[in-house]
């Protein structure tokens, strides 16, 4: 292990540096310390310097090549926080928060006005109902960096509001490189025992075994009974194929009969027990290596994989701003989580001038939920000593594969010595051609989600005494949801640069398409419960209450039908063309000029999609032609964008000044231009699609300072303006008290400005024990206007903030790096301003989530240069999520704390 004190300085700084905040030369002095000390420990120094220094100085110097305000963290300063997925890393960057720990809020713009690439390429998502990629389903260990453009430059998609987030997944190594880390944890909400029930044998690696699948019974009757399966509709198709009976009851027999058995194919083995929970398991391994096969030729590979489960236990707790008291809504959830992936890359390289990588991912994420709620409504307050009771049952497999090949060509003069008779040498050495093509897919599967209707006694606190299955036709439901997402992109772009005697000129220009088609099918049937001959048997079991006895019951009445109104499944595509040019000036290596335009002709198309109509009466899809031409949107357009940055020395030794100014738009989400009311997965609220929906404009004005000290301490101020044309947003809908309803607006008009400032300071002026520490933060401060315009529905406040901004967001860390360079920690903090959650109507109050203090620590030990000891204990101020309207917390919900060890052994 190094033992120069002067050397120990470094590993302080490089950490920080690959979160791109360090100004090179700190790097320079770095290596200049190392040459004083002895000289068998010099080359030990050395090595251990230079893995950590390569990227942090790729990073840094990245951040300050960008033409565009650009944000990057490294995996580096990921590990030593650790955060386990992309989303959580991202809440450290300025200026982003983190919402319903999925989505990334950019500047105060909501998740629309995000977007997210994988490597540059644009890539399906997983989520019912939005574009959008929920973040968390990215781990961070196949992560090599993030990088988070809040600027605009025109070889980024046109559908750019708050920023671009692009995961860089882990490339080739250098030279042989395995590890492996084993990990456990829990979580104080947890306390071993959970809600649990029958599931598949495949449950650990997140698959259903077909335990869960729509029964092959009821796909061929739906089929044949054309996707109706009341008894009187299977009467009509038994006399429709010819069946004769003596008379209507024969008939009608014979119906329930074959219905009942339609019932009985479903899986009811849905009783809800109590079970011990396990620790969480997290294993992680890889393995990559880099083989030069001669002097100019090299080939490598990197290959990893991981497995994590967990469980977690959660209470939420609603409640009526108007009757807190006596309309009440607790939800007791246990999840069996599943997280699985596997990545390979593949690269071939020739003389550092042509270059083609071959990446591979798949991913997979899987939530096994089994709650039961308790809820107190307008018909049935907690007074009344009577309330509802619901089971529910949901299991949620989420998986993405990518395959992406992209190359990068230089005509160096190796590579022109191939081309005989010299018919490339008129082409300028540094000229540049990369191309990348993106085949990737997205599915959801949600198989047999249950829910299960009772009513309740209750006692004067609103505590269950007993409960009993809900008599009528909604008494169950097994809902069967499936969505598939594929995105295919590619594209190419060319740089040419020139030079002259003080200045450079870099002339570039692409092209890019994307092709993205989605379908979401929901299937949803339900048993009801009209009459029993023996009532105290809905008290029994579950399994006892659907079991086929019950059901088979002459004496008893079970109805069996398909539910809903046909309009939660449809299908969507868009489909983009692109092409950009730029110009990139740079004169005497103090001022740079860049300025380009993208054209793009956007196409979207979604319509409501009835899997089981059969008739011209009530089609798959509409007819229609009004309703045709309303579901599809064309869109050409031009989007420019110029900067402007000044290079020099001021107050420090390096120091850039930018300024940014750009036009782009945010487009409505694919489910968001039918008109139909669905329900939101993530919220549970209805949401009302709007066919007059499009697209907003927003004009972006940036400019920023950069200090970076000759120490490794630096400091940068940004200031934003954003100005947007026709926002997207949501507006409350009328609704029952205890229900929430939503819908797409384009409000009249929104403004965004703000102010960032963030740095470095490492505390050695407090003293040799303060060495080794350093402070690191970033502090947002934001305003935001909305005008909602004639098109929302009698809101609240015409003029309001913007749903999901906050005035504040605030990230610290402090850092520790032992002198012996054995033990390093890092406390993090964050937390966000009120922001606003849900706008009110007609007079009722708007809705704002209140500041989560998260704090978090990891320690980790060195004993030897390959083994590292890491502990974790996240958001250890044991904070909870709340909801605040008119003065009552009507949301609360305790993730509670998280402590996790893990041991990784990597050569």
């Amino acid at each position: 292990m190094v033992k120069n004190e002067k050397f120990q300085r470094a590993p302080l700084v490089l950490a920080i540096a690959t979160a791109s905040i360090i100004a090179p030369n700190a790097f320079a002095q770095a290596e200049l310390d190392t040459v004083e000390g002895p000289q068998a420990p010099q080359i030990e120094e050395v090595m251990v310097q230079g893995r950590l220094k390569d990227s942090a100085e790729m990073l840094v110097s990245e951040r300050l090549d960008e033409e565009v305000v650009t944000d990057i963290l490294g995996s580096e300063m990921i590990g030593r926080v650790g955060d386990s997925t992309v989303a959580a890393a991202l809440r450290r960057v300025s200026g982003l928060s983190l919402v319903n720990d999925k989505f990334v809020y950019v500047r105060g713009l909501g998740e629309r006005y995000s977007s997210t690439t994988l490597n540059g390429a644009t890539v399906p998502s997983p989520d019912l109902t939005r574009n959008v990629i929920p973040l968390d389903i990215f781990p961070t260990s196949v992560v090599e960096s993030l990088a988070v453009q809040k600027s605009y430059s025109a070889d980024q998609a046109a559908t750019f509001g708050g920023g671009n987030v692009d995961i860089r997944t882990k490339g080739i190594p250098d030279d042989l490189t395995y590890s492996i880390e084993i990990g456990s944890g829990t979580n104080s909400e947890t306390d071993g025992d959970v809600l649990s029930y029958s599931g598949g044998d495949d449950d650990q690696f997140g698959a259903d075994d077909g335990t869960r699948a729509l029964p092959y019974q009821l796909q061929a009757a739906l089929q044949r009974f054309q996707g109706r399966l009341g008894v009187q509709d299977i009467r009509k198709g038994l006399e429709r194929e010819g069946r004769e009976f003596a008379s209507a009851s024969q008939a009608i027999a014979a119906a329930q009969r074959l219905n009942r058995n339609l019932a009985l194919s479903l899986n009811r083995d849905v009783e809800l027990t109590e079970e011990t929970s396990n620790p969480d398991m997290d294993l992680k391994g890889s393995v990559g290596n880099r083989f030069y096969l001669s002097d100019d030729w090299e080939v490598g590979f990197l290959a990893g994989g991981s497995y994590k489960n967990k469980w977690r236990e959660q209470e939420t707790l609603k409640r009526s701003y108007g009757f807190p008291e006596e309309r009440t809504d607790t939800e007791n959830t246990s999840t069996y989580s599943v997280d699985i992936s596997g990545n390979v890359n593949l690269g071939i390289r020739y003389a550092d001038e042509q270059e083609v990588i071959l990446t591979s991912l798949y991913l997979r994420n899987t939530d096994d939920d089994a709650s039961i709620r308790d809820y107190f409504n307008e018909n049935r307050q907690v007074s009344d000593g009577r309330g509802f009771r619901e089971y529910t049952i949901k299991y949620e497999e989420r998986d993405m594969l990518v395959n992406q090949v992209k190359g990068s060509h230089q005509f160096g003069p190796m590579s022109k010595s191939l081309v005989p008779g010299g018919l490339l040498d008129w082409v300028p050495e540094e000229t540049t051609v990369d191309w990348f093509y993106s085949d990737s897919s997205a599915r959801t599967d949600i198989p047999n989600e249950v829910s299960i209707s009772s009513d309740a006694i209750t006692n004067a606190s609103g505590e269950v005494v007993s409960s009993s299955v809900s008599v009528g036709v909604n008494s169950s439901g097994f809902r069967f949801t499936e969505l598939d997402d594929e995105v295919i992109n590619y594209g190419w772009s060319a740089t040419l640069p020139l030079y002259f005697s003080s200045s450079s000129l870099e002339l570039s220009g692409g092209y890019a398409r994307t092709e993205k088609g989605r379908t979401y099918k929901q299937s949803e049937f339900r048993i009801g419960v009209l009459s029993v001959d023996d009532p105290s048997s809905l008290g029994g079991s579950l399994n006892d209450v659907f079991g086929d006895d019950q059901i088979t019951d002459t004496d008893n009445n079970y109805v069996f039908d398909r539910a809903g109104s046909n309009n939660q499944s449809y299908i969507a595509a868009t489909l983009t063309d692109a092409a950009f040019g730029k110009v990139d000036w740079t004169l005497n290596e103090t001022w740079r000029l860049a300025a380009g335009a993208r054209w793009e002709e956007y196409n979207q198309v979604a319509l409501d999609w009835n899997p089981y109509g059969y008739t011209l009466e009530d089609p798959q899809i509409t007819n229609d032609p009004d309703e045709l031409r309303d579901a599809t949107y064309v869109e050409d357009a031009v989007y420019p964008s110029v900067s402007l940055t000044y290079m020099g020395n001021l107050w420090a030794d390096t120091f850039q000044l930018r300024f940014g100014a750009s036009k782009t738009a945010v487009r409505p989400d694919l489910r968001e231009i039918t008109d139909a009311i669905y329900i939101d997965p993530i919220t549970d609220e209805q949401i009302k699609g709007n066919p007059n929906a499009r697209p907003s404009e927003i004009t972006n004005f940036d400019i920023r300072g950069e200090w970076f000290f000759d120490n490794g301490d630096n400091l940068t101020i940004s200031a934003y303006y954003k100005d947007i044309l026709d926002p997207i947003e949501f507006f409350e809908l009328a609704s029952s008290d205890t229900n929430v309803a939503r819908e797409i607006i384009n409000a009249e008009s929104g403004e965004i400005t703000g102010v960032e400032i963030e740095g470095l300071k490492s505390l050695g002026f407090m003293g040799e024990f303060m060495d080794s520490f350093f402070l690191q933060g970033n502090l947002t401060v934001q305003e935001t206007e909305l005008v909602a315009g004639a098109e929302a529905d009698a809101p609240t406040t015409p003029i309001r903030e913007m749903t999901g901004a906050s005035e504040y967001v605030v990230n610290m860390l402090i850092g520790f790096d032992s002198p012996d360079g054995n033990h390093s920690a890092t406390l993090g903090y964050n937390v966000f301003g009120d922001r606003l959650y849900l706008a009110g109507r007609n007079g009722a109050p708007d809705a704002y989530e209140q500041p989560f203090h998260s704090l978090d620590l990891t320690y980790s030990w060195y004993p030897t240069e390959e083994i590292t000891i890491k502990a974790k204990m996240q958001n250890m101020l044991d904070e909870a999520i709340e909801i605040e309207r008119a003065d009552v917390i009507v949301f609360e919900q305790k993730p509670g704390q998280s402590f996790s060890l893990s041991a990784q052994y990597q050569f």
